[in-house]
Formats: C-alpha cells, sequence, structure tokens
C-alpha cells in the first residue's frame, strides 16, 4: 500500500492544489498528515483535494483529514474534496463527513 501526494499553491485561487493517488489508511496516513501540515505551515489557505486518483481511504485517513480540517478552521479556511470514486465517496457518506468536507465532482 502507498500514496503519492502531488501539491502546488494556486495564487489565483488562494488554494492548496493536491493530487493524491494510491490508497489512505494506515500505513500511509502518517506521510498524508505530515505532507497538509507542512502545506498549512507554508501557508494559510484552502486545500483542494483531487481525489480521482484515490482508490481507498480508512477511518485513520479520515481522522487524519478531520484534523487537517480543525487546524484550517481556525483561519477560517477549509478543505474541498474534488473528483473522488464512488467508494471513496460513500465512506464520506456513511460517516456523516459528507456534510463536514465540501465534496466537489
Amino acid at each position: 500500500m502507498s500514496i503519492k501526494l502531488n501539491s502546488v499553491f494556486d495564487s489565483r485561487n488562494d488554494s492548496w492544489m493536491i493530487e493524491v493517488e494510491g490508497e489512505l489508511d494506515v500505513s500511509t496516513a502518517e506521510k498524508f498528515k505530515a505532507e497538509l501540515y507542512r502545506l498549512e505551515e507554508e501557508k494559510q489557505a484552502d486545500m483542494r483535494i483531487n481525489l480521482s486518483g484515490l482508490d481507498y481511504i480508512d477511518s485513520t485517513g479520515l481522522g487524519v483529514m478531520v484534523g487537517v480540517l480543525k487546524r484550517l478552521k481556525v483561519n477560517n479556511k477549509g478543505i474541498y474534496l474534488n473528483n473522488p470514486k464512488s467508494n471513496v465517496k460513500k465512506i464520506f457518506e456513511i460517516t456523516g463527513l459528507d456534510k463536514i468536507f465540501n465534496l466537489e465532482g
């Protein structure tokens, strides 16, 4: 199980544009968390995460996203999740996190 992350700051939208590929689970969550915290510390901005390449997410991955969202909310910033595959979107819906995160696509 692995995860690949690419990120770039989009100054036009004042947002981090992040692409995630692979699986976000207990074995990859720490890498994901470290990268999002690094971005958040570098520049406070919304995070737009493209999930089209994410094949799987478990409760550990969801917990990391909630933790990052809490840090961003302090400065009125948020996380926007784009293009999740149907199985990933279903996890957000089952847990009710689709009401907390901005799911797009």
